[in-house]
Order: structure tokens, then sequence, then C-alpha cells
């Protein structure tokens, strides 16, 4: 009797632990979930994966007083050994790039303004600048 009982309560548990992961799995947050709306509009990365890896991301916000910019930088994938990754913010409505280049500036400066722009550099510390900010 101690085997079957021993049994059920391993079964219950596996049983719990499948339904926590599937619900961890359905609820899985992204930028689209955080307060300010935000879009993805751009993305390109370094192909070789030797070395650090260079993400650059392009995204519209609706709500630009009220984003949460470093949640948003923060929920982005990240590598060490000397990775980066560098969004840049729009406000939704006005002039956006739909293409990024690896290379600085990323896009063309004349015609595009960021909002705000988020990096975590190799020091794997994010950070937001803000349009107007001296920092």
């Amino acid at each position: 009797m101690s085997k079957r009982y021993r049994k059920g309560i391993i079964g219950l548990i596996l049983i719990a632990f499948i339904a926590f992961l599937v619900q961890d799995i359905l609820r899985s947050r992204g930028p689209a979930n955080l307060k300010g709306g935000f879009e993805e509009i751009a993305f390109v990365r370094n192909e070789q994966n030797k070395g650090g890896i260079v993400r650059i991301y392009a995204f519209r916000v609706t709500d630009t007083l009220g984003a949460d910019y470093l949640g948003c930088g923060e929920l982005l994938p990240h590598n060490d050994y000397g990775s980066v990754t560098t969004v840049y913010f729009f406000e939704s409505g006005t002039l956006a790039p739909s293409l990024l280049q690896l290379e600085p500036p990323h896009f063309d400066t004349s015609k595009f303004r960021p909002i705000a722009v988020y990096t975590k550099g190799k020091d794997g510390v994010g950070r937001v600048k803000k349009s107007g900010d001296r920092r």
C-alpha cells in the first residue's frame, strides 16, 4: 500500500509541475505587455557567434511619458562575453526605420529621431537615455 501511495504522490507532483510550466509559458511577458504600448518594428543581429553578439532593435511607443523603457530593454536577450544590446524607441505616428544596420549610427539620423535609447553593454548593466538627457 505504501508503494501505491508513494506513486500517487509523485504523480500529483509531476502533474502540478507540468501545469505550472504550461501556465508560465502561456503568460510569458514580452515588451508588448509592458506599460507604454511597445511594438517592435526592426531588428538586426550580427551573424557570427564568436566574440560578442550585437543586437540592435527599434520599437514604436504609444505612451511616451509612462513607458517602461528600462523594462522593455531588460526583457530582450543579452549574452555575456562582450555582447551589446541597443534599443531605439520612436514615438508612434512619427517616422521610424524599418531596417537597421550593424554599423553606427544604425539608421539615417537625419530622417529618424528616437525619443529614448536603451543600451546594455559589455558590463551587463542596462541604461536608458531619453532625448534631451545629458547623461
